[in-house]
């Protein structure tokens, strides 16, 4: 008798889940060919073989305006989802961030006895670690992109599994050598020979909105500190470049012939290219990290959000090197203190200190090679672990 193909539920709400998910998709086909994939995803899932039952459009929502209008909607795809995983008697379901939609959708398919999985653990180490009650209701397990996060789980009854970073697996070693600074800057038609800080203010309006214009103060305050200085900003969206655009243009004629340039996507490129980073908090600072260049992060929101933040966050550093280090291994400057003039010093503190000592690079080369373990892969063994624990 022919055995019954393994059928995995996998669901993204966004295109860096897409990604996350394409990965999980090979490594399990790698070791179950026999896998049949059904879900929502985008293109990269869609090229591993995914079964859409919905566009990924499906899902995506923006700001906290939208999520309500859509509701119903999204209400009526989770019970799709739901019924269409019972009624084929999936092996396990996979949610892939997304994390509201997702949970819900874990905790209904598990009260049915489908083993369930969430890859990317919410931010529960920065705050709200209550949530961790209500996440294991829902996911047999979590796959955990950094090694703090399993014993946050324990602590509370539930399970995490440590599987490493995606982005450390995709940046080698080598990505931040000065060979690859110079290629790098060629492949952006940057001169090899000016000094390049990258501005890495957000990926949201709204992030542009509160950081755009103190970023470009600030690269005015460096102007004359460094020789020639080249500023170039990445913008992920369509909606993003408009709004830098604007804002640039906003500010009439460059003062002192300020050098900026606009890079639509290509964030990692441009990080690669530059001598120093100035970025918000975010993934983005990872990625500086993995790429070893020298930054400062700085954040800034509205005062009521910022003083919510401040009462329910549970670490003392909100950038993720920070974090990972458990010390200030680049300075936060946030809210108040994050001003043009301070900013800038900063900065350039940041930048010699770079060339000084090595205290930081060996920081960097650290945390690659722990976060560095084949996330995909670690994630796919236990996704199946969780079919053959449930079998037993």
């Amino acid at each position: 008798m022919t055995a019954r193909p393994l059928r995995v539920g996998i669901v993204a709400g966004e295109a860096s889940g897409d990604k996350l998910g394409a990965g999980l998709m090979a490594a399990i086909r790698e070791r179950r060919p026999d896998t049949r994939f059904s879900g929502v995803g985008g293109q990269g899932m869609l090229a591993e073989g995914l079964d859409a039952l919905a566009p990924l459009d499906a899902l995506s929502v923006h700001g906290f305006k939208d999520p309500l209008l859509r509701l119903p909607k999204l209400w009526r795809l989770l019970v799709r989802l739901r019924r269409h995983f019972v009624a084929e008697r999936a092996d396990v379901v996979v949610g892939v961030d997304f994390n509201v939609f997702n949970l819900l959708l874990e905790r209904s398919v598990k009260d049915r006895g489908i083993p369930t999985a969430h890859y990317v653990s919410p931010s529960v180490y920065f705050w709200r670690p209550g949530r961790i009650e209500r996440i294991r209701r829902a996911a047999d397990t979590v796959l955990a992109l950094y090694p703090f996060e399993p014993a946050l789980y324990a602590r509370r009854g539930g399970n995490a599994v440590f599987v490493g970073h995606p982005m450390a697996d995709e940046i080698g070693p080598n990505d931040g050598a000065d060979e690859a600074r110079e290629r790098a800057r060629d492949a952006l038609g940057l001169p090899r020979e000016r000094r390049v800080v990258a501005l890495l203010p957000g990926s949201r309006r709204s992030e542009i909105r509160f950081l755009g214009r103190l970023f470009l103060d600030t690269a005015e305050h460096l102007h004359n500190s460094f020789d020639t200085p080249l500023f170039v900003i990445p913008t992920p969206t369509a909606g993003v470049h408009e709004a830098v655009r604007e804002l640039i243009e906003g500010r009439g004629p460059q003062p002192n012939g300020l050098d900026v340039r606009v890079v639509r996507d290509q964030s990692r490129l441009v990080i690669a290219a530059a001598d120093a980073v100035l970025a918000k908090s975010g993934t983005a600072t990872l990625e500086t990290l993995l790429l070893r260049r020298p930054m400062v992060v700085a954040y800034r929101m509205g005062a009521l959000t910022a003083w919510i933040v401040r009462r329910l966050k549970k670490t003392d550093f909100v950038a993720l090197p920070n974090i990972l280090a458990g010390r200030e291994l680049v300075p936060e400057l946030l809210q108040e203190r994050a001003e043009p003039a301070a900013l800038a010093r900063a900065l350039i503190e940041q930048h010699q200190r770079r060339n000084a000592d090595d205290d930081y690079l060996d920081a960097c080369a650290h945390w690659h090679q722990r976060l560095r373990r084949g996330a995909a892969e670690r994630a796919a063994e236990a996704v199946l672990a969780l079919i053959v624990e449930r079998r037993e």
